[in-house]
């Protein structure tokens, strides 16, 4: 199990701004509708998520690759990955990803496909999550 060695609320008490906070909890990889209205509460909900093992969210951890919201029925398609195939959440997490999706007010389906290409590696983290982790 990884240890945290700081928290959302230090790294941000570091940083002082908000815009640069925010860029800096943005995965570099990770593709998403971010026009839709509803794209900033989606992100807030998969962002409640963790991988029990390791102290950050999955979205900052960079396990989102795909976050695709139809404009015309606001469907919502995840695509994620795991730390590595032997991931003891790995039938749970796809579960947890959309029954956090489902509480945000006016999104209609939800599914999430766990993917393994590319592989997961620590460059897919946001600079949060490096911080947090003391890794770099």
């Amino acid at each position: 199990m990884m240890k945290q060695v700081a928290d959302e609320e230090m790294i941000r008490n570091a940083v002082g701004d908000d815009a640069e906070m925010e860029q800096m909890m943005q995965p570099p990889y990770t593709e998403a509708s971010t026009g839709h209205p509803l794209w900033p509460l989606v992100r807030a909900a998969i962002r409640d998520v963790y991988d029990p093992e390791i102290p950050v969210n999955i979205y900052e951890l960079g396990l989102i690759y795909k976050v695709d919201i139809n404009p015309e029925n606001n469907n919502v398609f995840v695509e994620m990955t795991l730390t590595s195939p032997g991931c003891p959440v790995a039938g749970e997490m796809p579960g947890m990803i959309e029954n956090a999706v489902k509480t945000v007010n006016d999104v209609g389906d939800v599914v999430v496909d766990i993917v393994w290409d590319p592989p997961w590696d620590p460059s897919k983290m946001a600079e949060t999550a490096k911080l947090q982790l003391n890794m770099f």
